[in-house]
């Protein structure tokens, strides 16, 4: 990143035409919850917004031969990070330390991952946020401004009709039309054709004694599902569909559970948002375990509670409700959001 860069302020709509070495790229990262993945920078005197919340990019380097290449870049030697799509989305302008405005093009692209996975080698830490929480955050208003705009384009389908969001390299230009972030539909090809990957989440379907469910409240700046009650849940890395139960469920709850005590007990098929990528959430029973729920990551749980299958919590996240609905039918799968 650059750390001369100012703070940012809209730029006209309209092409800018400038020598590459005196522009900018950032990158507005969103997941298929709506929250966008944001930077806290070092709280050192003279660089860039100290100790705030920001994009991660920077400037034009010799051998990038355009802003994509230079966005790619940053994202790699900043956090490891590449992702495969990214869409030019808009210009901004900053102001360096002698006065001058510097266009920063901002691509947006689309990734799922935990950030705590990510090896970041500038600032403090990754997080995710959605834009209701950003108000109260150190961040330039800009930069909160821009994820606005992108949520409500992202809510409505599309980017939009519109002037083109690209600066113009020496040499090379980015595409000029606004191209949609996905599908139109759920069920649409992607735009490049190429198969587009399923996501494997896992869920524990945990009863006591009494026939009660174990649920938990998701916390209110959760990424997904704030102030949400759901299954203990997570994403499969490198590991069996089981491994990743086993491994969450000490790690979330301190629950320690045998794998020859699990058992396969639903399936939902999922597009959670018109245009996400699907995802398939598999939920397992555990017939045994030791251990009492506990809070073990308050930063994505507040509570565990056991409910009664015929008084469940609102609010349940939907899908987590069609699953339990399942298992008590005998059931064995569900789609839900193909429309």
């Amino acid at each position: 990143m650059n750390d001369q860069a100012p703070q940012t302020d809209p730029a006209p709509p309209h092409r800018l035409q400038v020598p590459p070495q005196r522009a900018n790229a950032s990158a507005l990262i969103y997941n298929e919850s709506g929250a966008y993945l944001l930077h806290l920078r070092d709280d050192i005197p003279g660089i860039w917004e100290p100790g705030s919340w920001s994009l991660l990019g920077g400037g034009v380097e010799p051998g990038d031969r355009s802003l994509e290449e230079t966005i790619r870049r940053e994202l790699r030697e900043e956090a490891g990070l590449d992702i495969p799509d990214l869409v030019p989305f808009a210009v901004e302008q900053a102001r360096s330390s002698d006065g001058t405005l510097v266009p920063i093009q901002i691509f947006a692209g689309q990734w799922s991952g935990d950030p705590a996975d990510l090896e970041l080698t500038e600032g403090v830490m990754l997080h995710w946020f959605r834009p209701e929480v950003m108000p109260r955050l150190r961040m330039a208003p800009s930069t909160r401004e821009l994820a606005r705009r992108h949520a409500e384009l992202l809510n409505a389908g599309h980017y939009g009709p519109g002037p083109s969001t690209t600066i113009a390299d020496a040499g090379t230009t980015t595409t000029a039309a606004v191209r949609p972030p996905h599908p139109r539909s759920p069920s649409a090809a992607a735009p490049s054709g190429r198969p587009v990957p399923n996501i494997i989440g896992v869920h524990l379907y945990l009863e006591n004694a009494h026939g009660e469910i174990l649920l938990g409240l998701r916390h209110p700046d959760s990424a997904y599902a704030g102030r949400t009650w759901h299954f203990l849940a997570g994403h499969c890395e490198q590991e069996s569909a089981v491994a990743c139960l086993v491994r969450e469920a000490r790690e979330e709850a301190g629950l320690l559970i045998d794998p020859g005590d699990v058992e396969y007990v639903h399936a939902v098929h999922l597009v959670d948002t018109p245009g996400t990528p699907p995802r398939m959430q598999l939920v397992f029973r555990a017939r045994h375990w030791t251990g009492t729920p506990e809070i073990l990551e308050p930063d994505r749980c507040v509570s565990w509670s056991w409910w009664r299958p015929e008084a469940l919590p609102e609010p349940l996240v939907p899908y987590a409700r069609a699953a339990i609905d399942g298992i008590r039918t005998g059931r064995l799968y569900t789609e839900w959001g193909w429309t």
